[in-house]
């Protein structure tokens, strides 16, 4: 029983931090990079499909992204739906293929970021605590329930916070480099 309840904390405490870590992915530094076209959807045929399903996505140099359409009838398609993302970059289109360069961050917009990426690390915290009050609801119903002695439950407590700390530890690693790279000029 204690064994499966910590396997699950951590499984869903791990996956806290790989939802962090994708978060992180789509605010974007100084430099181009196509993860941050993951999240944009283009209406394909009446469909709402990623747009690396219709299109070859690629960086051009550090700071343009390039949307290659593989259909030409996509390309007006995919312009309006990079022009209505919540990215904030003019796409400029030359021929069949759309362009995305990115401007550099200001200073100002470079603090603002930072501010976003500590508000996404404390999420992934919260998220990782309500896990673990999860598991120590799950261990004080077991002792409740006389399914296991009152000295297990303690060692099992002590366990599910030292896990606790451990992805707290990696958020704030996560949080920290993605702080460095946001402020990187």
């Amino acid at each position: 029983m204690i064994p499966e309840i910590r396997k699950t904390a951590e499984h869903k405490m791990a996956r806290s931090v790989e939802a962090l870590k994708s978060e992180l992915t789509k605010i974007r530094t100084g430099r181009a990079h196509t993860g941050i076209l993951d999240h944009i959807q283009v209406d394909y045929y009446g469909t709402m499909t990623p747009i690396a399903q219709v299109a070859n996505v690629s960086l051009a140099d550090a700071r343009t992204i390039t949307v290659q359409p593989w259909e030409k009838k996509m390309v007006p398609v995919v312009e309006k739906a990079l022009r209505d993302s919540d990215l904030g970059i003019n796409p400029s289109t030359q021929g069949d293929v759309v362009r995305l360069p990115m401007p550099p961050l200001t200073e100002e917009r470079r603090k603002e970021l930072t501010k976003v990426v500590r508000h996404e690390g404390e999420n992934a915290k919260i998220a990782v605590r309500n896990i673990r009050r999860d598991a120590n609801e799950h261990l004080k119903k077991l002792l409740k329930d006389h399914e296991i002695a009152e000295d297990e439950e303690h060692r099992a407590q002590d366990d599910v916070q030292k896990l606790t700390d451990r992805f707290i530890v990696e958020i704030d690693k996560i949080v920290a480099t993605k702080e460095t790279e946001v402020m990187a000029v």
